[in-house]
């Protein structure tokens, strides 16, 4: 009996299997399987939103469509009418909507990360002042009413002209990109723009005047295919390479002098993200005006509700960017029909609760 009872207790106690390394010899550490599903399904269901989104702008305006007339129109087997509407007015308006707004929602959570300052948005460089300097130029000396392409082509052309400017500035100062230098540049230019603007507008009359103003508020009435198309055009592999970044951007939330040593090539990433999500800013507002708070909001309300991890928050405000813009367009066109209100106007008047309702809750 006690010799039974000795070696139970003097066996040894069976050893552990150790836990599978990963590639640099550390141990792999074993994700959730919740946690690993978390992010595709929340990012599923922001789709959904965004193409319920993209489909209440075609059904809803100054004329309601019946959501089966719209599937027929997008067949192609509708009303000649209806599908001249859908397809001509309404369908190239939401898809300039979906993309301006995922662009400027993905550029506002880039400049975010790379300042470390979620109150950063994507006009903070100026670049808004530059493309509304080209196109209230081109508005008072009477370009746009000859072509039509002459306010969105000067816009971009003030928009890039405000970023080399800015960028000039702040490698003048040393060769490394201090965020400090890029942010006072930005705003000195951004201030700089809008005397330019302003004395612009005194020499405009009533109309143009008018034009000029509703321009700078932001509005997608003059959504054409070609338009689409050339912010699609840039949109597409800008997207990608700001998301290919999530990682890079995760360690400089860390500081620079931590991601340097973690092995992240700092300044490159700095200028990568702060050129293109700059350009992206640029296409954007050349074809859509100034359109505000979608880059301050949106992935701030991203960071609040799902963490601050870049490889969810940068698709995550892609679409729910694009699905902000398509609400607000809708609602731009519908509330004073058949007057169409600027749909800057609208992302202001729900942005500002919104944002003080999540600043108070946070």
């Amino acid at each position: 009996m006690t010799r039974r009872h000795t070696d139970r207790i003097g066996a040894p106690a069976p050893t552990p299997e150790p836990a599978p390394a990963s590639a640099s010899g550390q141990p792999a550490r074993r994700v959730p399987r919740r946690a690993a599903t978390a992010g595709p399904v929340r990012l599923l269901l922001l789709l959904g939103a965004t193409l319920t989104a993209l489909v209440a702008a075609i059904a809803f305006g100054a004329a309601g469509l019946p959501l089966g007339d719209v599937l027929d129109a997008l067949a192609g087997r509708g009303d000649p009418s209806t599908t001249a509407i859908v397809l001509q007015l309404r369908l190239p308006r939401a898809l300039l909507a979906a993309l301006a707004g995922g662009g400027l929602a993905l550029s506002g959570a880039v400049f975010q990360a790379v300042l470390r300052n979620p109150l950063a948005e994507p006009y903070i460089l100026g670049v808004s002042g530059g493309a509304a300097i080209g196109a209230v130029a081109a508005v008072v000396l009477g370009w746009g009413a000859h072509a039509p392409w002459a306010v969105p082509i000067a816009a971009f052309i003030g928009a890039v002209v405000s970023i080399v400017v800015v960028f000039r500035i702040a490698a003048g100062v040393g060769r490394r990109l201090d965020t400090r230098v890029l942010l006072l540049a930005g705003v000195m230019a951004g201030a700089f723009f809008n005397a330019i603007i302003l004395l612009l507008l005194t020499f405009a009359d009533v109309e143009t005047f008018r034009s000029a103003l509703f321009w700078i508020m932001g509005s997608l009435s003059g959504a054409t295919w070609p338009a689409v198309l050339i912010l699609a055009a840039y949109f597409v592999p800008a997207a990608a390479l700001l998301i290919a970044l999530a990682r890079p951007l995760d360690l400089l939330a860390l500081g620079e002098e931590t991601a340097l040593f973690l092995g992240a090539r700092v300044e490159r990433v700095k200028w990568a993200a702060f050129l293109v999500a700059s350009l992206l800013v640029g296409v954007s507002v050349a074809v859509c005006g100034v359109i505000g708070f979608i880059g301050l909001i949106v992935p701030h309300a991203i960071r609040l509700a799902w963490g601050s991890g870049h490889r969810l928050l940068l698709p995550a405000s892609v679409l729910a960017g694009a699905a902000f813009l398509l609400a607000a367009d809708t609602v731009a066109r519908t509330i004073a029909a058949p007057a169409e209100l600027p749909v800057g106007v609208v992302t202001a008047l729900v942005g500002v609760p919104v944002f003080l309702l999540l600043l108070t809750r946070s």
